[in-house]
């Protein structure tokens, strides 16, 4: 999971090597935290949010699947 979440965001902005993604676990679902370069913050949120949103889509789908839950939350 970490490393779809990865890969999708180095894939949208400009500088990669500062895209990092901690993991930990609370309340029986593992959190994301998906760190990017401030210059990169909006192609990661998107118009009106909705690139965030489609991120959060396709990884609450793919932790269905193996029976997981999981959230994603993008900080500064």
């Amino acid at each position: 999971m970490k490393e779809l979440l990865l890969y999708m965001a180095k894939n949208l902005v400009d500088n990669p090597d500062a895209v990092s993604v901690n993991e930990y676990v609370e309340d029986d679902a593992t959190v994301l935290e998906l760190h990017v370069a401030s210059e990169d913050m909006g192609k990661v949120i998107g118009r009106q949010g909705r690139i965030a949103k489609e991120i959060r889509t396709i990884m609450k789908s793919v932790a269905q699947r193996t029976g997981q839950r999981v959230n994603v939350e993008i900080v500064d």
